[in-house]
């Protein structure tokens, strides 16, 4: 994963600093491209350990069209919490009660998952996010954009208008409910002597948090794809607009730039399946994955 060192490095010597949504602070730059031959192994950062359990089911949510925490949060994962949890605070007007990250919002935020868990009438009004990626992905105006992508791909690989779009413009002001429009905006896939591509266009990427999820993400849809459609797997190709480190991450990506990387991990995937939309968590297993100690940072939301 040399890439994604490489990329470290490339915005601590030449970002720029600036001011952000969250009030964290970045630094930042505009316009950067990673490749990544899935041949050569499972794109999973080894300068630390990435939690591949969220990825999977993340990636299984998005598919099944569900824009709901709740089915993440019963798995165990808890990467979108934070949005849905400020916002519960933000209406419920204990916002100014509860700091961010302290013990006291940390206390909160598990009596909040908890009852996500539990209530299914509380998750339903306070866990779901809006029209986010499941939503646009599987019902865009009406169109589901995987299904005909599987389609097309089956029918004429050759063709350029293999896209899929999270970017809807009337959805974003109802997306903002979560407080995070779509990042991961839009991608590509190509076929070229039966490999297949993609290609994602990312147009805002907390590179030490979110690019490594990023990454093995869509990745291991290339996979999941290239499977169903019969290719082989190619190239995940990674461009950004805004691909910043912020400010309180500087000292953790620091410490990755001095780990070496490691092998890369291989990632079997069951081959009886052959619908896009019938994978289940069980049906991956990552073999040889030996990746340097976790580095902890918090989110900024």
């Amino acid at each position: 994963m040399k890439q994604y060192l490489d990329l470290l490095d490339h915005i601590l010597k030449t970002g720029v600093r600036k001011s952000d949504r969250t009030g964290t602070g970045t630094v930042s730059v505009f316009g950067y491209q990673m490749r990544f031959d899935l041949s050569e192994g499972f794109p999973l950062v080894t300068t630390k350990k990435v939690h591949l359990k969220s990825i999977i089911h993340e990636l299984l949510w998005f598919l099944q069209g569900d824009t709901n925490i709740r089915y993440l949060t019963q798995n165990g994962v808890n990467i979108w919490n934070e949005w849905p949890y400020q916002s519960w605070l933000r209406a419920t007007g204990q916002e100014q009660d509860l700091p961010k990250y302290s013990p006291e919002w940390k206390a909160g935020m598990k009596t909040f998952v908890d009852r996500i868990n539990e209530d299914e009438v509380f998750a339903a009004s306070w866990g779901e996010l809006g029209p986010v990626y499941g939503r646009q992905w599987r019902n865009f105006e009406g169109v589901d954009q995987i299904s005909q992508l599987i389609e097309d791909l089956k029918r004429n690989p050759d063709s350029r208008r293999h896209i899929v779009s999270a970017w809807n413009p009337k959805d974003i002001p109802v997306m903002a409910k979560s407080g995070l429009p779509p990042c991961h905006s839009l991608f590509q896939f190509y076929v070229a002597e039966g490999r297949l591509s993609c290609q994602l266009y990312q147009r805002s990427a907390d590179v030490f948090l979110g690019v490594p999820f990023n990454i093995a993400s869509y990745a291991l849809l290339t996979l999941m794809v290239a499977q169903v459609c019969g290719f082989q797997p190619g190239d995940f190709v990674h461009t950004f607009g805004d691909v910043h480190l912020y400010l309180n991450h500087v000292e953790q990506a620091n410490i990755q730039l001095s780990r070496l990387p490691r092998p890369l991990p291989q990632m079997e995937i069951n081959p009886e399946v052959e619908d896009i939309f019938g994978f289940t968590y069980d049906d991956f297993t990552l073999v040889g994955y030996d990746p340097h100690p976790a580095i902890r940072a918090e989110v900024s939301v």
